[in-house]
């Protein structure tokens, strides 16, 4: 699985960026998918440890390539997303550590 940069994980969360790109529900609904990278078709590494591939985020979204990738990148700016190319495919997973640290920031400040 793509690993999250240790500057990425230390770094004080932009709670602001998180819940903007929480708020659209694609977005939301693909972070969602992304926690059973298994659930996606198969390709040539395995999801479980490289990320899923844009193209499978994009046919189960029903999005057009642009608008997925436009889907992912605000998911990253956020931090919620990493990603890993691979040859001319780039490859998504969840950045479990950021995840956890907002869950429990959002926990403890309401």
């Amino acid at each position: 699985m793509p690993t999250p940069r240790a500057a990425d994980v230390e770094a004080p969360l932009d709670l602001s960026a998180i819940f903007k790109a929480l708020s659209n529900p694609m977005r939301a609904q693909i972070l969602d998918w992304l926690k059973d990278p298994a659930s996606f078709p198969p390709q040539l590494e395995p999801a479980e440890e490289v990320g899923v591939c844009l193209k499978h985020i994009q046919a189960r979204a029903g999005v057009s390539q642009s608008t997925a990738s436009q889907y992912l990148a605000v998911l990253q700016d956020a931090g919620l997303v990493v990603s890993r190319r691979i040859g001319p495919w780039t490859h998504f997973a969840r950045n479990e550590p950021v995840i956890r640290r907002f869950a429990e920031q959002v926990r403890t400040s309401l």
